[in-house]
């Protein structure tokens, strides 16, 4: 994707405790909702945005399961304290950029 992944889908991978189903459907879903640029479909559509939704689930989470690394396992305590700081700097950025005008 250009210009970086989207900030709304989060690093699965080495997490201590594991990453959860639930946390890869929404991560499913996310995608889901990127491509087909819906956030609901309609009910014609229903079906396949399920669909889609839970074959990309399971290739993610066959996926996770295969991944093999010598890194230690990410904190989700420390991750969320830096995509908060991240969160806040983009915000002061966005404040500066507004009042600079």
């Amino acid at each position: 994707m250009v210009g970086g992944m989207c900030r709304n889908i989060r690093c699965l991978h080495n997490f201590e405790p594991p990453t959860t189903d639930d946390e890869v459907r929404e991560a499913a879903l996310q995608f889901v909702r990127k491509v087909s640029g819906s956030t609901r479909p309609s009910r014609a559509n229903a079906a396949a945005f399920e669909q889609a939704i839970d074959e990309i689930a399971l290739a993610t989470r066959r996926m996770l399961e295969q991944l093999v690394t010598s890194a230690p396992p990410k904190s989700r305590e420390l991750e969320a304290i830096k995509g908060r700081r991240r969160h806040e700097k983009r915000m002061e950025r966005e404040v500066r950029i507004r009042t600079a005008t």
